[in-house]
C-alpha cells in the first residue's frame, strides 16, 4: 500500500488521551499522561524512548495487559470499537487481532512445554481449531518465518533452540490467528547484532507480504527510523515529538529527540 492510499484509509487503531495510573508504594502514580496516536492498515509506527518513558506501558495498554489494580481514562478504539468495554470473548477476539511480540521469549514461553503446545493453545482454546489441524498451522507458520522443519520443531523444548529461534517462534506464534496489528515490544534486545537484524529484517518481510500495521517499541531511535513509517517519541510517560520517521532523523523538532539521537 502506498503512503498516499494508506493516509486515506481511516486508522485501524485510535488512542486518545490515554492516562495511567498504578499502585505504587501504597499511591497512585501516574505513569502515561494524555497519550495519544493513530495506526492505519498496513503502517509501521515506532515507540520510542529511554527505559521507564512508557512505551511498553502504551503497548501493554492497547493490548489490556496492565497490571492488577491500574486506573485508566481516554479510549483505546480498534476498528471503532471502544477495547475498554470489550470482556470475555469480545476480548479474547480483540487480542487475536492484535497480537503481541514480547522483549524476552524465555519469560513468556513456558520451559517446561513443547514449543507446539505454546504455539497452538490460541487456536484451539480461543478459535476452537482441532489439535491436528492446529498442529499443521504452527508448522507451516514455523517455515513462514523462517525456522525448517516445522513439525519437528513443534515437539522441542523451549531450551532446544537458540534466542533467535526462541524469538522468531513467539512471531509464529503471533500471527496464527491472522492479526491485523502487532505489537513488537522491544522483539530484538536480548539478541546478538546479527540476529538482531535478521529479525528485524523478518518483521519486514512479513509486514510486505501479510499487509500488517506494527507498533514497534525500542529505545534505539536509528533502527526505528529505518523500519517505521511514523516515529513517536516518549519521555517520561509522555510524548514529545511525532513525525515521519526521515524527517525526524534528518531533522528533530523537540530538544530531547535530539539528545536521544546524539546519544548514538
Amino acid at each position: 500500500m502506498s503512503d498516499q492510499t494508506r493516509d486515506s484509509v481511516p486508522p485501524l487503531l485510535e488512542v486518545d488521551g490515554l492516562t495511567v495510573r498504578l499502585p505504587v508504594e501504597g499511591e497512585q502514580r501516574t505513569v502515561l499522561r494524555d497519550v495519544c496516536l493513530s495506526v492505519r492498515p498496513g503502517e509501521a509506527l515506532g515507540l520510542v524512548g529511554e527505559s521507564g518513558s512508557g512505551k511498553s506501558m502504551t503497548a501493554r495498554a492497547i493490548d489490556r495487559l496492565l497490571p492488577r489494580g491500574a486506573q485508566v481514562s481516554g479510549q483505546i478504539r480498534f476498528g471503532g470499537a471502544d477495547v475498554g468495554a470489550l470482556s470475555g470473548s469480545g476480548l479474547r477476539g480483540y487480542r487475536n487481532k492484535v497480537a503481541m511480540i514480547f522483549q524476552d521469549p524465555r519469560a513468556h514461553v513456558n520451559p517446561v512445554r513443547r514449543i507446539g503446545d505454546f504455539m497452538t493453545e490460541a487456536l484451539r482454546t480461543n478459535l476452537g481449531v482441532s489439535a491436528a489441524d492446529a498442529s499443521r498451522r504452527a508448522g507451516r507458520m514455523l517455515d513462514q518465518v523462517g525456522i525448517a522443519d516445522g513439525q519437528r520443531r513443534l515437539r522441542q523444548f523451549p531450551h532446544e533452540l537458540s534466542g533467535g529461534m526462541r524469538q522468531r517462534v513467539m512471531i509464529a506464534a503471533a500471527l496464527l490467528t491472522e492479526p491485523q496489528l502487532l505489537l513488537a515490544d522491544e522483539p530484538t534486545t536480548s539478541l546478538d547484532v546479527t540476529v538482531e537484524a535478521q529479525i528485524g529484517e523478518l518483521l519486514q518481510e512479513l509486514r510486505a507480504e501479510l499487509g500488517l500495521a506494527v507498533i514497534l517499541v525500542s529505545h534505539d531511535i536509528a533502527v526505528v527510523g529505518e523500519m517505521c513509517d511514523r516515529v513517536l517519541v516518549m519521555y517520561g510517560g509522555r510524548l514529545m515529538e511525532t513525525s515521519p520517521a526521515s524527517a525526524l532523523l534528518a531533522q528533530p523538532a523537540h530538544p530531547y529527540t535530539e539528545q536521544h539521537l546524539r546519544s548514538l
